[in-house]
């Protein structure tokens, strides 16, 4: 799923105003567009695995199928017990797997993805798609009854492989707990503990490979923080920044989401385990866990593409003492291509 913007829709604070969604590249406009929707075929009594992606820029959506359950499977790469559900909630960034059963009447249904901003609703066939079995009229499916009585809540979700989070079953049980505090500024900017990122001119990797060796000597300034190799980290953050639910992205890990969003409660024994989470509403204190087992400079940042663009990130320079030994490549790596290393200059 993505979003269609129509150009210089913009606006100080919430970046650009989407206009309509697409599902696998097709979505109609609310203002009479009469384009055709993506149609998902399937034949009855067949099962199938859906994989679910947002791949907006903003929005999130609540995803349904009228008339159909979804078994959930997967999050964010990470298998999970399986969970039916009706509907979920899906943000910039996440990825879902579910299982679909083709178990109703042959016939047309409505495949719904309707956004938190925008353009709401399913007037026209906005926000939609079709799911059609194989032996349907093609046609559009009629209006059903699409509310919600099962949707899928992210403290429910268990991972299938190795559940509990690392460290000591308490608040701060970790070797290294950090709060971050999101902040937004008069000059229309994010910041990350007071720090607003920047994207150096030289990548935090080139210049850790350059010499450089602690994270104040490293650019952005206020921007970098070390962490040490082989230890348990616990990141809690501000929620509900400007009245909105952002996506935060660590790239470089999968973590134990031990305090969900919407949740005042702790689950250090089974937490869901993905790389995308919502940091939720103003009450809430989402917090997050995984261990350095991973060197490199590993960015931290909401999956909003504005909010990135204005400052809302932080680098993670994991093990820096480790990276040099981490990069130098190997002999197997280094003759990877005998082909293409035997070219003359003038093959180049």
């Amino acid at each position: 799923m993505s979003m269609m913007n129509r150009p210089l829709l913009l606006s100080q604070i919430d970046g650009r105003t989407p206009d309509s969604t697409l599902i696998n590249g097709l979505g109609r406009w609310s203002q009479g567009n009469e384009t055709d929707l993506s149609v998902i075929a399937v034949t009855s009594g067949q099962r199938y695995r859906m994989r679910l992606i947002n791949t907006a820029c903003d929005a999130a959506y609540t995803f349904s199928i009228d008339n159909h359950t979804m078994t959930v499977i997967e999050a964010d790469a990470v298998n999970i017990e399986p969970i039916e559900v009706d509907s979920l909630m899906i943000y910039a960034g996440q990825r879902y797997s579910f299982v679909l059963n083709a178990d109703q009447a042959v016939g047309n249904y409505w495949i719904r993805a309707n956004p938190n901003i925008g353009t709401t609703g399913y007037t026209n066939g906005i926000n939609s798609a079709i799911l059609r079995y194989d032996t349907a009229e093609e046609e559009e499916p009629d209006v059903l009854d699409i509310t919600s009585t099962n949707p899928l809540s992210e403290a429910d979700l268990v991972p299938l492989e190795n559940p509990g989070a690392p460290g000591d079953p308490v608040v701060g049980g970790v070797d290294y707990a950090l709060h971050l505090n999101f902040a937004f500024t008069s000059a229309a900017t994010f910041t990350v503990n007071d720090a607003t990122f920047v994207p150096p001119t030289v990548p935090v990797l080139l210049q850790i490979l350059s010499g450089a060796q602690t994270a104040d000597t490293l650019l952005p300034s206020g921007s970098v923080v070390a962490l040490p190799s082989n230890s348990t980290i616990e990141l809690s953050m501000t929620g509900g920044l400007l009245g909105l639910e952002h996506p935060i992205h660590l790239h470089g890990h999968t973590f134990d989401v031990v305090r969900v969003a919407g949740s005042s409660e702790y689950n250090y024994e089974n937490p869901i385990r993905r790389d995308v989470v919502n940091a939720g509403s103003t009450s809430d204190n989402v917090t997050i866990r995984f261990t350095t087992d991973n060197p490199g400079p590993w960015i931290l940042h909401c999956h909003v593409d504005w909010h990135l663009e204005a400052g809302f990130a932080i680098v993670f320079a994991e093990a820096t003492d480790e990276w040099v030994d981490t990069i130098d490549p190997s002999d197997a790596w280094e003759n990877l291509c005998p082909t293409y290393d035997a070219l003359s200059d003038s093959d180049l």
